[in-house]
């Protein structure tokens, strides 16, 4: 029997993180003639999920995007405005379109195989890492891995709220939106469960997604989701004849966990590798400058585990402020984010969240909100010990 053949790279997990990696790969000559490996045991052919980011120019899945907006409305309880995007815009791209513009793009290039099975373990080798599946092991030199194994331990004094969100798209006979003024954020709903808004992207004049979306402990039943759903449908969008023609849910961890880059020649990936951000759940744009780093780095010859910005620190300590203040209920979100919109222009609240701003923009931002919990807040978590 020949030899197993040994890849150079084993990508483990073709959701968004792994599928991100490979184009950013394939649009590489370098790459092309590397032998690579995609794992991911799904066939991914349903539209499973929905990513709404904001950029500035194109990016490389322009030729996907869904739709894509240079405004945007934001609604609290006092505050309400259609902010102008501008240099941002806002981006949509479906889960489905994502997954087959990839994999048509994969079947163009030969040095690229792909295996439908399950992840059980991996770990290092002498000369490499390898991939242990339900069915087989597989050998290379670098692994990158978007895929959770063993759950995170969080310590008692780091927190973890989870991001939860129902989806309808919804149909109406007659014309029921502006499909050029999407909703970012409404916070007009019920806070009892904890920060609650909903956002409405149009993708026609009778057509539309919206999301029910909390930060929360705990999830909630299915009902309340869909209740929370009819609720805003009927009460903020004022429509009362409409048909449901899909619906996705999501869960996305928001917490100050030190998720590691990797380790020897086994390297994370999204959520795995810490591209969700910890104070919002974005993670799209996160994945995207990943992405690009590590193809850049393998294409000068370093290593992919890339070592984390001396900014990213500060980030993660606003990070951490903002998920204490939540996590304690020492502040409302609603509170919090109607403060930033109102205060802010886009481009400084945009570069903030997309961890890009200098600190003199942090600075005014930080002014435009409560000092007193803040600095209680951001206190308390700069005396904490390190960890991981």
């Amino acid at each position: 029997m020949p030899p197993k053949p040994k890849y150079d790279y084993i990508i483990a997990g073709g959701g968004c993180a792994g599928l991100s990696l490979l184009m950013h790969m394939l649009a590489e000559s370098s790459f092309r003639d590397c032998s690579i490996l995609l794992i991911e045991k799904d066939a991914k052919q349903s539209n499973d999920r929905t990513w709404c980011y904001w950029e500035k120019g194109d990016g490389l899945f322009d030729s996907i995007v869904h739709a894509k907006w240079n405004k945007a409305w934001f609604h609290s309880n006092g505050y309400s405005a259609l902010k102008n995007l501008h240099p941002y815009q806002y981006k949509m791209i479906r889960g489905l379109d994502f997954y087959r513009h990839c994999h048509q793009c994969i079947e163009r290039f030969p040095n690229v195989s792909i295996v439908r099975e399950s992840v059980v373990d991996m770990g290092q080798t002498p000369g490499g890492a390898y991939v242990q599946t339900d069915v087989d092991r597989y050998e290379c030199s670098v692994v990158f891995n978007s895929i959770q194994l063993h759950p995170p331990v969080v310590s008692s004094d780091q927190y973890m709220l989870l991001q939860h969100f129902k989806g309808w798209i919804i149909e109406t006979d007659a014309p029921a939106f502006n499909p050029n003024e999407p909703i970012l954020m409404d916070f007009r709903v019920d806070q009892h469960a904890g920060t609650t808004f909903v956002y409405v992207m149009p993708l026609s004049d009778r057509r539309a997604l919206v999301e029910y979306t909390l930060f929360t402990k705990e999830l909630l039943n299915d009902q309340a989701y869909e209740a929370g759903l009819e609720r805003y449908v009927k009460e903020q969008l004022q429509l009362s004849q409409y048909t449901v023609v899909e619906r996705e849910f999501g869960i996305i961890p928001m917490t100050n966990y030190r998720f590691s880059p990797g380790e020897g020649n086994i390297a994370q990936l999204g959520t795995m590798g810490g591209q969700t951000k910890p104070s919002s759940g974005y993670t799209f744009r996160f994945i995207q400058k990943h992405s690009a780093a590590i193809v850049q780095a393998l294409k000068q010859g370093k290593h992919p585990l890339i070592k984390r910005p001396a900014m990213d620190a500060r980030f993660f300590w606003y990070d951490s402020v903002l998920l204490h203040l939540l996590h304690k209920e020492k502040m409302a979100g609603a509170r919090i984010f109607s403060l930033l919109f109102k205060r802010n222009p886009i481009d400084r609240l945009f570069s903030f969240l997309d961890n890009e701003s200098t600190l003199l923009q942090e600075a005014i931002l930080l002014n435009t909100l409560p000092q007193w919990p803040f600095m209680k807040a951001g206190w308390e978590e700069l005396t904490k010990p390190t960890r991981n």
